[in-house]
């Protein structure tokens, strides 16, 4: 299965004409991995803390988070990771990849370890989410911060329509699909990004291999977990029911800041969101 992307590709032309909305510094960096070859996208001061930040799953990518990568770097070194298996430019390895929670660590440790970050913060959205929930509850001393966009089987399930909707998509993925479901879930919120939504429409013809799934995080790891994490349920979200996922972790984390962004769905999220979407992450990473 050939998981690259050449230039000139369909795949590869969408994925850079939205890398492009990125700041002018960005740079482009593969972090090798016992899993692979992981690509970031990184921007800001090289002597800031660092931030990693993961995307949802699907063709959603590092390069989605454009609309919050030039505010975040004010305040940090921004890494973004391609997930590996997943569309994107990272390459995993033709013989290992992650079939596990504890595999999907030990990529993040690699790959924090690649980047030469003892503790860094973390940011993530959607099936990120729960990845990036997952390894801070298994490494807790390499996460100073965590905040979560909208995450996805972390505190409350998917929606039933939601998964119907979904399965033709999942089923026998096409461009076509790709946009009408994306457009159902956005519903009448701000008109998603035309290149973004062409980058979702290649990614359905890119090679993936089935994502790591798994249980939400155990209750009594949760209330254990004294990483202090920002949570922003998108109100409009049709994934889940937004209200249920903020009380979850409200009931759960003992060090959790929880709020709503109106106006907008889950798959909006992070490229298109509220204006101050970026002002809240970086004031709860500049906390003391």
């Amino acid at each position: 299965m050939d998981f690259t992307a050449p230039p000139g590709s369909r795949f590869r032309d969408a994925y850079d004409t939205v890398l492009a909305k990125w700041p002018a510094d960005r740079e482009a960096l593969t972090v090798r991995t016992p899993f692979g070859d992981t690509r970031v996208n990184a921007c800001g001061p090289r002597d800031a803390p660092p931030l990693l930040l993961l995307p949802g799953g699907g063709a959603a990518t590092s390069v989605s988070w454009y609309g919050q990568a030039a505010a975040l770097a004010r305040v940090r070194r921004v890494y973004a990771a391609d997930l590996i298996g997943a569309p994107g430019l990272s390459v995993p390895a033709a013989d290992r990849h992650p079939r596990t929670v504890a595999d999907l660590s030990a990529w993040l440790d690699a790959l924090l370890d690649g980047l030469g970050a003892d503790e860094a913060d973390l940011g993530a959205h959607s099936y990120g989410g729960w990845i990036a929930l997952h390894h801070t509850l298994r490494a807790p001393g390499r996460v100073r911060r965590l905040f979560l966009l909208d995450p996805t089987q972390c505190f409350a399930g998917f929606k039933a329509a939601y998964l119907l909707r979904a399965l033709p998509m999942l089923l026998r993925p096409s461009p076509r699909r790709v946009r009408a479901f994306l457009e159902w879930e956005n519903g009448a919120g701000a008109p998603l990004d035309p290149d973004w939504l062409a980058l979702q429409e290649a990614g359905a013809g890119f090679p993936a291999r089935r994502p790591v799934t798994g249980p939400r995080p155990a209750p009594d790891a949760l209330r254990a977990l004294g990483t202090p994490v920002l949570l922003l349920v998108a109100a409009n979200s049709r994934t889940h029911d937004p209200r249920a996922v903020a009380a979850g972790a409200a009931e759960l984390l003992p060090r959790v800041e929880t709020a709503a962004l109106p106006g907008v769905s889950h798959h909006a999220l992070p490229q298109s969101a509220p204006g101050g979407l970026a002002g809240r992450i970086t004031a709860f990473l500049s906390a003391d």
